[in-house]
């Protein structure tokens, strides 16, 4: 796991746009489930755009299973209808963008269960992988320096241990607007991170002796901040 999972996205108005160009692009060419788009290079070419525009629109149309990507085949329409797909997409684009108390309720939501799955189900690789960010997390806040990208990426990590690759994804695709927020609100301030090195630590000790319970309690315990600082501020 490195910090490129937690960059943030090319701008959500060149992203909408793409979709709609492909959206207009399938309905011309009167494209059926199974059939396959024009290549990346080809699509960047046609709409004015880079190839990394074209792939994150549609990594984002893959996400929502309306187009299936194939390594070495291409990018192929999902096996949805087309006016399934049309009002599929027109619901993708008008989905508004998740305010910072949305994200928090979304975050404790997958966190509590992200934790206790992996309490039950996490590897000894997969303990390293945790072990390893809360000591990262723990060196960048006793320098003293900005430890919000460790903290994320332990968190990440748990997500990772819970063995269900959708909580994963889910947590892959908010991490960009949980740092963006947390860097506008100064959500981690210097007494708060010191006080997360102890509860990163409670919560990897739940997690390697392999109890749901109290990995979810401690989980809970390290939101209660973060929750009051949404709703009491």
């Amino acid at each position: 796991m490195n910090l490129e999972i937690i960059e943030k996205s090319e701008s959500s108005e060149v992203q909408d746009a793409i979709i709609v160009k492909i959206k207009e692009l399938i309905n011309l060419k009167n494209l059926e489930p199974g059939d396959k788009l024009p290549s990346e290079r080809m699509m960047s070419e046609k709409f004015g755009v880079t190839r990394s525009n074209i792939r994150e629109a549609i990594q984002k149309l893959e996400f929502y299973g309306i187009l299936k990507s194939i390594p070495q085949s291409g990018t192929f329409v999902a096996n949805i209808g087309v006016i399934a797909m049309n009002g599929m997409i027109d619901d993708i684009l008008q989905l508004k963008k998740p305010d910072f108390k949305s994200l928090v309720e979304t975050r404790i939501l997958l966190e509590l269960k992200s934790v206790r799955l992996a309490a039950l189900r996490r590897t000894e690789g997969e303990l390293k992988q945790i072990k390893n960010a809360l000591n990262a997390f723990a060196e960048k806040v006793l320098k003293g320096e900005d430890a919000v990208q460790e903290d994320l990426l332990f968190h990440l990590a748990i997500a990772n241990a819970s063995g269900n690759s959708t909580l994963n994804t889910f947590m892959l695709k908010i991490t960009p607007e949980i740092i963006t927020n947390f860097e506008r609100y100064h959500v981690c301030d210097d007494d708060q991170a010191q006080k997360g090195i102890k509860e990163h630590q409670d919560i990897y000790e739940a997690i390697e002796q392999q109890n749901p319970k109290k990995a979810k309690d401690k989980m809970k315990k390290h939101f209660e901040a973060l929750y009051t600082y949404c709703y009491h501020s």
